[in-house]
């Protein structure tokens, strides 16, 4: 494995968690949202990864064969789609809420802002860990020239 692949794949984890914190921001910023453009309440959403080559198509046949039969290649992260949360909201009773139905009952969003709040520090630690890991291979590659001199 290069240096460049190690920088790469970490590359590919910030891009993959900075969306997903994204994601998790407008989950908490619409937590209450009762109304959205499309009607009804605003449906939580998530991220989903996909892994995804770093290498390009010859690294890897070249890395294969130098390697021999059975090298693992070398594989980065990306967001494959946002999808909806299929989960239902709470229906509370609020007759005066403007959105609330003939009955009085307001359907609420499918958000739960404690679990919101855990994912969002999951995906900055996994952010933070991954500039580490950025920091540590910056620091190989210097050190590294420093021998060459």
């Amino acid at each position: 494995m290069e240096m460049t692949d190690s920088m790469a794949v970490s590359v590919t984890a910030l891009d993959a968690q900075r969306q997903r914190l994204n994601v998790i921001s407008s989950n908490l910023a619409n937590a209450q949202s009762t109304h959205t453009a499309g009607g009804g309440p605003y449906k939580r959403r998530d991220v989903v990864f996909q892994s995804t080559p770093v290498a390009s198509p010859f690294q890897r046949a070249f890395r294969q064969v130098s390697t021999g039969p059975g090298a693992h290649a070398l594989d980065g992260v990306k967001v494959l789609r946002v999808k909806e949360d299929a989960r239902p909201g709470q229906v509370i009773y609020d007759p005066r809420h403007p959105d609330a139905d003939k009955k009085g009952f307001v359907k609420m969003p499918n958000i739960n802002v404690m679990e919101e709040m855990v994912n969002m520090i999951g995906a900055s630690r996994s952010y933070e860990a991954n500039v580490q890991a950025i920091n540590a291979t910056r620091a190989m590659w210097n050190k590294a020239l420093e021998i060459g001199r």
